[in-house]
């Protein structure tokens, strides 16, 4: 897909009112700031943010036994949650590649409704339609759904003020209405933050996302866009698809393996998964912190003396601790560990980072 027809979401007209700067991603025309990002991204920190997000796939299987399919393709382990609930999860092909990290929620025995990223919806469709048994049907849902991340501190604040449900542990959800409107609300999030994800049908999603905005200003927060986005999860070491977790990159080098139900008698890529881990990954994914000025970018060069030991997969600057962050896939044969010095290769100037085990922040999800 190219730049001139980009897909857009819901309500990019509000995104335009709102003064918005837009960007190319995973296809989409997304958001990428309003007022600055590192304004939103602070107040994502200290009050509260909400994100349109509604780029995300969405998709359901369903039919007799689709929790038990579902559980035997994807990674994680649904018996250990309830209907519900939702659980993070990996996608992946017979070697230990991932085609994918997404988010199950567990409807029923015989539901399940996935949140997968933007670019990789389709393939997933793809791959469950192909296996799944008769009876079993996997619908593509992608523009059926809107999705906002209300997330900070002041995030309970906002949802009660709209009427919605905000009493559930994290990773699980309700479904609910406002003014009439279906609305799942979901204790999930993407920036380390007490959050909330909330997915309203994609005609519903203008009013209700308008509603979000008065009550997330009224709190002293802000629109997000996709640049604080980027620099929340970096300082939380979460994953994004296509740089710490590709076809390439196992979950075990992206240090994933806690998403992984080992005991499970099968999930697609199993044994590929458990000879890596029986072996050692060749390479895992470490934090850096910069100690010299300057901000680390992706595929830059890790270096000790004049030996490439790695190469980083995300770097910003990171608002909380006002240096240059990145994070790394550093080769497990190098015999680094948190806290020794490497250098990091940007643009052949040598920047000093200290090797950290993300995330650099502390998470406040709970």
């Amino acid at each position: 897909m190219t730049e001139t027809n980009l897909l857009q979401g819901p309500i990019h007209d509000v995104h335009v009112e709102l003064g918005a700067s837009f960007a190319p991603f995973g296809g989409w025309e997304m958001p990428v700031s309003y007022a600055g990002t590192v304004a939103e991204h602070t107040a994502v920190r200290e009050t509260v943010g909400v994100f349109d997000v509604s780029h995300l796939g969405k998709a359901t299987v369903a039919g007799p036994g689709a929790a038990a399919f579902v559980n035997a393709a994807l990674t994680n382990d649904l018996g250990r949650i309830r209907p519900g609930k939702a659980q993070y999860t990996l996608c992946c092909t017979p070697e230990g590649g991932v085609i994918d990290d997404l988010i199950a929620y567990y409807v029923s025995d015989d539901e399940v409704f996935l949140v997968p990223n933007a670019a990789n919806t389709a393939a997933v469709v793809a791959e469950l339609r192909k296996v799944a048994p008769e009876g079993i049907t996997v619908t593509d849902q992608h523009r059926e759904y809107a999705v906002f991340a209300v997330q900070g501190i002041k995030s309970t604040e906002v949802l009660t003020a709209l009427g919605l449900p905000t009493d559930m542990e994290y990773m699980a959800y309700a479904d609910a209405e406002w003014e009439g409107r279906p609305v799942r609300v979901c204790r999930t999030g993407y920036t380390g933050e007490h959050g909330y994800e909330l997915l309203p049908r994609w005609d519903d999603a203008a009013p209700l996302f308008r509603a979000l905005i008065e009550r997330v200003k009224a709190a002293g927060g802000q629109p997000a866009g996709l640049g604080a986005r980027d620099t929340l999860r970096t300082e939380m070491g979460y994953p994004l698809h296509g740089h710490e977790l590709s076809l390439d990159i196992s979950p075990l080098q992206a240090r994933c393996g806690w998403a992984i139900g080992w005991k499970k008698p099968e999930f697609w890529g199993k044994s590929a998964l458990e000879q890596e881990k029986s072996a050692g990954p060749r390479r895992i994914l470490m934090g850096l912190k910069g100690l010299d000025r300057g901000v680390l970018r992706p595929g830059q060069a890790v270096l000790r003396g004049d030996e490439t030991v790695g190469e980083t997969t995300s770097g910003t600057f990171s608002p909380t601790l006002k240096v240059g962050i990145a994070l790394a896939l550093l080769d497990t044969g190098a015999g680094l560990e948190p806290g020794d010095q490497v250098e990091v290769d940007v643009r052949g100037r040598r920047l000093r980072a200290e090797i950290v085990r993300p995330p650099f922040v502390t998470a406040r999800t709970s």
